[in-house]
């Protein structure tokens, strides 16, 4: 039986990185985007050319008045392009930076934040709940930046601090359907994230490489790789974790 996978944020950097691991794994994918809808397009093709089926949605995951009629076009989804009712795993990607000192941060960046990292991560998940196969996987994204501090990402760090919470209870509610959550936490990666900071800035790559056990900033395919593995039968007793992914950032 053919593992569907549906990845948030999936048209560029992480997200797309895990949903074509995802299919060099042999599943499925159904991929998100907000704004990147060619990059996402291009994304589906890669999936296809690898001889899986992916189809593309937008969606704003800040949202939330938007995520029935989204769960209402994955059911649509499903229904026409696999033939069947539910999927496996969710994947909660989606997300930007945005960066400040406290003294600097407005509530605008704040509540962008916490919409778009927390309240859209529990709301969503909520809608898609129904729509998840019993003994299925959940992923959230969180960050290194929960547990080692660097000045300017107090809100950013906060609201994934959220989601590892959240992580934890979602465990708990959904143990009795067999769907099994976890947090996966990168630790500072080469994407064009928050402007592109650790892949463009070499004074902030550096910086961070001088913080890691391996030497280095992390790339997209030490993640991607990692999360398919997770969705997979072999890690089935993995649950309510925190797994740090950040080649032993400040350690």
């Amino acid at each position: 039986m053919t593992n569907i996978a549906l990845v948030t944020g999936a048209s560029r950097g992480l997200g797309r990185n895990t949903a074509l691991s995802i299919a060099r794994h042999g599943g499925d994918v159904m991929l998100t985007y907000q704004s990147r809808g060619q990059e996402a397009q291009a994304v589906v093709a890669e999936i296809a050319a690898m001889g899986r089926k992916a189809v593309a949605f937008q969606l704003d995951t800040g949202n939330v008045t938007g995520f029935a009629p989204f769960a209402d076009q994955v059911q649509t989804a499903l229904r026409e392009t696999w033939q069947c009712e539910t999927f496996d795993s969710l994947v909660n990607n989606a997300g930007h930076g945005d960066y400040a000192l406290i003294e600097q941060t407005t509530e605008a960046q704040f509540d962008s934040l916490v919409n778009v990292h927390f309240k859209g991560v529990f709301f969503l998940t909520q809608a898609l709940l129904p729509l998840i196969t019993d003994g299925g996987r959940i992923v959230n994204l969180s960050s290194g930046l929960t547990r080692v501090s660097y000045p300017g990402y107090s809100a950013y760090a906060a609201v994934k601090g959220a989601v590892e919470v959240l992580t934890v209870y979602m465990a708990k509610e959904l143990g009795s359907r067999g769907i099994a959550v976890n947090t996966v936490a990168p630790g500072a990666i080469e994407t064009d994230f928050g402007g592109g900071a650790v892949r463009d800035n070499p004074d902030v790559n550096r910086i961070f490489a001088e913080m890691t056990a391996l030497g280095r900033a992390g790339l997209p395919d030490d993640i991607g790789p990692m999360i398919a593995s997770l969705l997979s039968e072999n890690n089935r007793w993995v649950n309510a974790q925190r797994i740090e992914v950040s080649g032993g950032q400040g350690i």
